[in-house]
């Protein structure tokens, strides 16, 4: 029997029209997409005065992680230490580089003069379990050890993410919550991958048809990252929706669509962290469907996307200084 949906916004489906689109993903076609040209941030980058630094980190395993960090252009030594927004890419946590959807932050450094980092985390199949959150985690730790030198305020660094991103971001906010350290001023989770079971209402609606993230392949990269683990193996830092305890969480962003497999555990996720007593700021865009605001920034439905994540930044960064 066909699952209803909701319909997706007007503009955006007329724009998804033109975009070839699939249904499950298989080892075959995710090496192909692999393959397909990287973000060219040197145009992103062009038009703005940004210096752009390349470093390593050690893994707790002595592998290499990328980072690059992005800083607004400096000549007045006095300027005041900027916040710093933590970058992970979004891919399903099979694809995708340290600067997927970069755009998005680019924004935050042109309004706030915020410091960007972003991190190529190991992907999955080849990475598994908790490599890929740790691998993030060891970057966060980086930039702390770092403020100074890079000119962060070390009370103003915000772990953003989109889809396996923000799924990320929570696993590395949960993380630093238990570990005690670093400190973290807030969360901003875009369409966050954040629940293995894929068993939600928005998880069947978005199963079975072609689609930009469907439910079979969420399936695909959830088993890529867990591999072998049983549930009872499977950590809330992998799996964030596992988290028995989201209290002392800093202040959340989580956006999602309403036409989207992430629909219904994204504004789960938010409503525990009220039943928490944190605090939270949920938007669930009419007709938007996963990605939307990435993948067609000129939508208006997208500019707004944008625009009221922005805002709610503007908000948070002042209080914080």
């Amino acid at each position: 029997m066909t699952t209803a949906r909701p319909a997706l916004d007007l503009e955006l489906r007329e724009l998804l029209a033109e975009m070839p689109l699939i249904s499950q993903l298989t080892p075959e076609l995710l090496a192909q997409l692999r393959q397909l040209p990287s973000t060219p941030v040197e145009s992103l980058l062009a038009h703005r005065q940004v210096e752009r630094r390349d470093i390593t980190v050690s893994a707790e395993d002595g592998a290499q992680i990328g980072l690059s960090v992005l800083s607004p252009a400096r000549t007045d030594p006095t300027t005041p230490a900027a916040p710093c927004i933590y970058w992970i890419h979004g891919g399903g946590m099979v694809m995708g580089d340290r600067f997927s959807q970069i755009d998005i932050p680019l924004e935050w450094l042109d309004r706030f003069g915020a410091v960007v980092v972003t991190v190529d985390y190991r992907l999955a199949p080849e990475a598994t379990g908790t490599t890929l959150v740790d691998d993030c985690y060891q970057g966060l730790l980086w930039i702390a050890e770092h403020a100074d030198e890079l000119g962060i305020d070390a009370a103003r660094i915000i772990v953003a993410g989109a889809s396996a991103g923000g799924g990320l971001a929570a696993g590395v906010t949960l993380m630093a919550r238990d570990l005690g350290t670093p400190a973290i001023a807030a969360q901003v989770l875009i369409c966050p991958m954040l629940d293995h079971r894929n068993a939600t209402t928005s998880s069947r609606q978005y199963s079975g048809v072609p689609g930009v993230w469907t439910g079979e392949m969420n399936a695909f990269g959830w088993q890529a990252v867990l591999g072998d683990l049983t549930d009872e193996e499977i950590p809330a830092y992998v799996s964030p929706a596992l988290a028995d305890d989201l209290s002392g969480l800093p202040t959340t962003y989580i956006d999602t669509g309403s036409a989207e497999v992430f629909r219904d555990e994204d504004t789960d996720y938010a409503t525990r962290v009220w039943a928490a007593g944190g605090q939270a700021e949920l938007h669930v865009w009419a007709g938007g469907f996963h990605g939307f605001d990435a993948l067609f920034p000129q939508a208006q439905i997208s500019a707004t996307a944008r625009r009221t994540r922005t805002d709610w930044l503007a908000r948070l960064l002042p209080r914080q200084c």
